[in-house]
Formats: C-alpha cells, sequence, structure tokens
C-alpha cells in the first residue's frame, strides 16, 4: 500500500514539473492553435493560377466562339417585359447537363414513363441545342404517346444532326412508318 501512495506521489510530482516548465502564453480563448490568417498578398498571388500550381487557368474564350455559338448572347427577346431591363441572360449551353439530362430520360424511358423522358430530354435539348440523341428520344417517346406528327420533326432533326449515325436506321424507319399517319 506504501509502494503505490509512493507512485501516485511520484507520478503528480513530476506531471507538475512538467506544466510548470511549460511557457505561458496569454490566453487566446478557444482555437488558440489555429495559424494566423494569410494576407491578402497571397490570396493576390494565387489568382489565376491551377490548384497544382504549374499552369495558369486559361478562361478567355476559344477564337471563333461567336461564330461556332451564335446564339450564346441571345435570349431576352422583349426586355421590356423583365423586371430587370438592364441584365442580359446568356444562352445556357452545357454539354455534360445535358448528357445527364439523357441518361435520366433514358432511365424513365426504360420504366416507361414517357412523360418523364420526355420532360428530361427537353431539358436536354435546352443545354445543348443540337443533341442528336435527345432529338432521337424524344421522337420515340412521342411515338409511344401517340403524338406522331410531334415525333416526325425530332426524327428529321436527328437525321439533320448524324445522318449516318448509330440510330440513323431506326430513324429512316419511323420516318416511312409514321408519315402515312400523319397525312390522315
Amino acid at each position: 500500500m506504501r509502494s503505490l501512495f509512493a507512485i501516485v506521489l511520484v507520478a503528480l510530482s513530476l506531471g507538475g514539473c512538467a506544466l510548470a516548465q511549460q511557457p505561458s502564453e496569454p490566453d487566446q480563448g478557444p482555437g488558440q492553435n489555429q495559424s494566423p490568417p494569410r494576407s491578402d498578398k497571397s490570396r493576390e498571388a494565387e489568382a489565376g493560377e491551377s490548384s497544382s500550381r504549374d499552369t495558369r487557368v486559361d478562361l478567355s474564350p476559344p477564337k471563333d466562339d461567336v461564330k461556332n455559338h451564335p446564339n450564346s448572347g441571345v435570349v431576352d427577346t422583349n426586355p421590356e417585359d423583365t423586371p430587370f431591363p438592364d441584365v442580359g441572360e446568356m444562352h445556357p449551353w452545357n454539354p455534360y447537363r445535358a448528357m445527364k439530362d439523357d441518361e435520366v430520360g433514358d432511365y424513365y424511358f426504360k420504366r416507361k414513363s414517357y412523360k418523364a423522358a420526355l420532360a428530361r430530354y427537353q431539358d436536354a435539348l435546352v443545354w445543348k441545342e443540337k443533341d442528336a440523341v435527345a432529338n432521337f428520344r424524344m421522337a420515340q417517346c412521342y411515338e409511344k404517346l401517340d403524338q406522331p406528327d410531334q415525333a416526325i420533326p425530332h426524327y428529321q432533326e436527328y437525321l439533320k444532326i448524324l445522318p449516318e449515325g448509330p440510330f440513323a436506321k431506326d430513324a429512316q424507319k419511323a420516318l416511312q412508318k409514321l408519315k402515312p399517319e400523319a397525312k390522315k
């Protein structure tokens, strides 16, 4: 029992000595081990650099961008009707979002939810106007929804975009089948 008491006493005295040897710092409150905030100069130095710091990020539009995307700056046709007439909205173009909308549309199409699939394919055409897959799938949805007059222009648009595409033969067969029905 005396040896246990002696061990506890020695441990407490060594702990007290260790605390006494630490340098005293003014109380900084919670988070006193945080690093100091970075200066504005270091942030300015980072601007325009990639995260790897090996290359600079080029954010300038490519040459001929206006020619390749002629509708990119035109969406608002009647600015007087909008609450903020000085604000010009850019036409959205995002092939990744269009591809995702195509994927979700395919999900709905496989589950025979043709109205939901049609809505997603229409969203894909908002993000990428000349989306051949979205046009072909929209035509299929209209065909399944018994609206052949709506399907024909989308099959034709697919053939205009990709005349030798993977669904070209299917689109031509569908057009041959639907054109007589549309004239009735």
